[in-house]
């Protein structure tokens, strides 16, 4: 829709630096409903994607998790797999930082870990898995035709890499996280390798939201 000649000179006064606060309330620019400025984040802002918004899978104790469980915490969800040598247990090593580097507000944090690898991702291997990061961690089990649909929904890529043996294959997987806030909305895309502190930044900001 084209930008109203008036509104367009507006938004060049405030580009300008000329009574910032004053135009940016009247105009509604950048400004929460409580008059806050909107956070900016480190991880990529996906608000309102149409897409990744939700899950139903069964947790290490076989009991079927979704969203709403996780109500009034910031949700981090990770897809990998126990077997993963490199990408993995460097994204749980990192967000098991985050969590002590929130200090009390690091119990408002969850993090979801969906097996691409539920052929050999027993519930025992995945309980030991997590609790060498954190106990708090959980660990979602899909089926096989649970797996495909749930990386179609979050539009995921994961693919078995055959090994020397039947048991020694890889998977090939998406290497980012997803990120909710506390109402269970879908916000961030983390990218990997960013490291623990833009993370805590990202969840102090949503707990603040």
């Amino acid at each position: 829709m084209p930008v109203p000649m008036n509104k367009r000179n507006a938004l060049k006064l405030i580009a300008g630096g000329a009574g910032w606060a004053g135009m940016a309330a009247t105009l509604g620019l950048g400004l929460s409903a409580c008059g806050e400025p909107k956070p900016s984040f480190n991880a990529v802002d996906i608000t309102g994607a149409d897409y990744a918004r939700d899950f139903s899978l069964k947790d290490a104790d076989g009991k079927v998790r979704t969203l709403a469980d996780f109500k009034g915490k910031v949700v981090v969800l990770f897809f990998g797999y126990a077997q993963c040598p490199d990408v993995c247990p460097t994204t749980m090593t990192e967000m098991a930082q985050v969590k002590q580097q929130l200090g009390s507000d690091g119990d408002k944090l969850q993090v979801l870990f969906v097996t691409v690898d539920p052929a050999r991702d027993t519930p025992e291997v995945l309980k030991a898995y997590m609790g060498a990061f954190d106990p708090s961690f959980v660990a979602l089990i899909p089926t096989a035709d649970q797996l495909v649909a749930v990386a179609k929904d979050f539009k995921v890529y994961y693919k078995k890499v055959e090994g020397k043996t039947p048991t020694s294959y890889s998977m090939d997987h998406s290497a980012a996280s997803f990120v909710y806030d506390a109402d269970g909305r879908l916000r961030l895309y983390a990218r990997y390798g960013a490291g623990a502190a833009p993370m805590v930044s990202d969840v102090k900001a949503l707990l603040k939201s």
